[in-house]
Formats: C-alpha cells, sequence, structure tokens
C-alpha cells in the first residue's frame, strides 16, 4: 500500500477509534472495540477501500502501534488515547520508579503550575524511554521532556496502567512528582 494511502486510513483509524466513531458511521462497544468487517465496508464507502490483509499489515507495521484486533480477529481497536469513555479492561501495575512525558517547552508554565493533566483524553502518556518522549515532544515543538516520579506516586495511591503497546497511562501527574532539565 503507497505510504500516503497508509499515512491517511491510519489518521482516519486514530479518529474514528479514538474520539469520533461516527466519522465512518462505526459503534465502539464499551471496552472500544469496533466490528472489522464494518469498518472495511465504511472505509470503502468513503473512498479508501482496503482488504483484510491491508488492515492486518498496517496494523502491524503501525511504528506506534496504535491498534490491535481481538483475539479472535473480528474486532479491533485503538490501544489508548481515547477521548470517548472506553474501559480498555487494563490491569492496574506497579510502573517502573521513573516515567517520562515529552511536551513542547510552551507548555510547561501550565503543566509547573497544574500538573501534567489528561486534558480531553481519558489518561496522561508516558514512556518508558527518554528518547520516546522526546520523539513525542517533537511533534509539538520546541521538545522538553519531564522526569516523572512513578515509583513515588504509586506508593502514593496513584494508580498506573500500561497499554497494549507500551504507553504508560495515569489520570493526573502533580507538579510535586515531576522534574525537567531546561538545558537539556
Amino acid at each position: 500500500m503507497e505510504k500516503h494511502k497508509c499515512t491517511r486510513i491510519s489518521k482516519l483509524l486514530s479518529l474514528a477509534l479514538r474520539h469520533k466513531p461516527e466519522q465512518l458511521g462505526l459503534e465502539l462497544d464499551r471496552a472500544g472495540w469496533a466490528d472489522v468487517g464494518l469498518l472495511l465496508q465504511r472505509l470503502a464507502a468513503v473512498g479508501l477501500p482496503l482488504s483484510r490483509e491491508e488492515l492486518e499489515s498496517l496494523v502491524r507495521e503501525n511504528n506506534k502501534q496504535r491498534f490491535r484486533f481481538s483475539g479472535d480477529g473480528q474486532r479491533i481497536r485503538a490501544n489508548q488515547g481515547h477521548s470517548i469513555p472506553v474501559d480498555l479492561q487494563l490491569e492496574q501495575l506497579e510502573p517502573p520508579s521513573v516515567l517520562f512525558h515529552g511536551t513542547a517547552l510552551r507548555n510547561l508554565g501550565p503543566i509547573q503550575e497544574k500538573g501534567l493533566c489528561r486534558q480531553q483524553r481519558q489518561h496522561v502518556h508516558l514512556s518508558a524511554d527518554e528518547a520516546t518522549a522526546l520523539q513525542v515532544g517533537s511533534r509539538h515543538g520546541q521538545p522538553i521532556v519531564l522526569r516523572v516520579a512513578a515509583g513515588e506516586m504509586h506508593r502514593q495511591g496513584f494508580a498506573f496502567f500500561k497499554s497494549d503497546n507500551g504507553v504508560w497511562l495515569t489520570g493526573h501527574v502533580p507538579p510535586a512528582f515531576f522534574s525537567f532539565d531546561r538545558n537539556a
């Protein structure tokens, strides 16, 4: 599949499976799953015909691993990043002692004041490695990486979850639990 078509479909899947299923006339169940057959029909109806094999390849080769199929392969969902209420049925886990969050430097003022907030999404997204956080922050402007004291947060009762693609999730990171290096 050509790169332009792949990117276009991936963005449309992100929109439909994370934020606005109605864009493709889909209904997500309470765990965020959509029917694969119906998804393929809806993509064809908007001029983006895709075979089952092409969809499987797109999911498998997505560098951010945003999507996954159900065990029986009949349903698909986004791994995290939802702005609509879904229950991903993730198990609460003990996080590593330090996690990272990448953002744009221009966002630092409000973050220092209020902490990392989930905004319109269900969770704050954290990375296990600094390089990934830097890459995420770079998408939004001049990047800055925050070091989150996840282990201490967990000891103080904050819940952490790990999505199927390795992204750590939590509800809020208060300012007392992160640090950063302006010169990095």
